[in-house]
């Protein structure tokens, strides 16, 4: 099983670089950061966490763009993977975020993925043009034009939110960008996984997972997907038996939150969990 950390960024604290350079040397596989572009003042949208418009947190309210904080991170490390839990696709211009996740994986020596989310913030898609009850769809045609242009020489696209003529673009990344959905576990959300992605991650307020694979393999099966789909697990305190139940579940990656805390604290929290974790199971 592999593991990681995720750095809910800000403009204070420590840096991705930072993080990510003692994640590596901790011995931690992943690395990931989240995305949000703005937070609207108004809204009405729930947030999965609080159950009404208030935040648990006001680093959403100051979230580092992604794949910037990743470019850095990539920068000072050499192993560690660089993804996004998650980012919001739905958001950008297809072509744009294309050129900027191959030009990443370009230079990181291709070890980029990509962790995508619907977007439980409808006002913050609002502004961006994406209807609410159509972010599935964009989200799903936004991957797929990407995928064209990571894949072909000659790129095109014409869906309903989506439309370009044939196009060159270069770098392409290394191989096939992984792409693991970030939602809750239920099988409308693992049925368009199974169409357009490669894995699961699980929301922070996930419990018994378990049942929640059984119900994504099936899934994953019925819609004609051959070998099993990544379950990437987000994790609180370390919990020795709870990791290997998820283990023996089917969780392939599990990652720890890191504390919104000084450089020198984080590190330090890196490096004593980083001597805990059981690398056999």
């Amino acid at each position: 099983m592999r593991y990681g950390v995720v750095l809910f960024t800000s403009d204070r604290g420590i840096t991705p670089a930072n993080a990510a350079a003692a994640a590596e040397e901790a011995g931690f596989d992943s690395f990931y950061v989240p995305e949000h572009t703005h937070i609207p003042t108004a809204r009405t949208a729930a947030h999965p966490r609080t159950g009404d418009e208030t935040l648990p947190d006001d680093r959403y309210l100051r979230t580092l763009d992604p794949w910037v904080a990743l470019g850095t991170a990539a920068a000072v490390t050499s192993r560690i993977t660089l993804s996004t839990a998650v980012a919001l696709p739905a958001a950008h211009d297809p072509i744009i975020l294309a050129k900027t996740i191959a030009t990443l994986d370009h230079l990181s020596g291709g070890r980029v993925e990509l962790g995508v989310g619907f977007g439980w913030n409808t006002e913050e898609l609002g502004d961006h043009g994406v209807p609410a009850n159509k972010r599935r769809t964009v989200l799903a045609e936004k991957l797929a034009a990407m995928r064209e242009i990571w894949t072909q020489e000659q790129a095109e696209y014409n869906g309903q939110f989506v439309q370009f003529g044939p196009s060159w673009s270069w770098p392409k990344p290394a191989g096939q960008v992984p792409v693991i959905l970030g939602a809750a576990g239920t099988e409308q959300s693992f049925t368009w996984l199974a169409r357009n992605a490669s894995g699961w991650l699980t929301t922070p307020a996930e419990a018994d997972i378990a049942p929640k694979i059984e119900l994504l393999n099936r899934v994953w099966k019925d819609n004609g997907r051959e070998g099993t789909p990544r379950v990437v697990a987000l994790a609180g305190r370390h919990d020795a038996a709870q990791l290997a139940q998820w283990s023996e579940a089917g969780v392939t990656e599990v990652v720890f939150g890191l504390p919104d805390r000084s450089a020198d604290d984080v590190k330090g929290y890196l490096a004593k969990l980083g001597g805990k974790l059981d690398r056999s199971i």
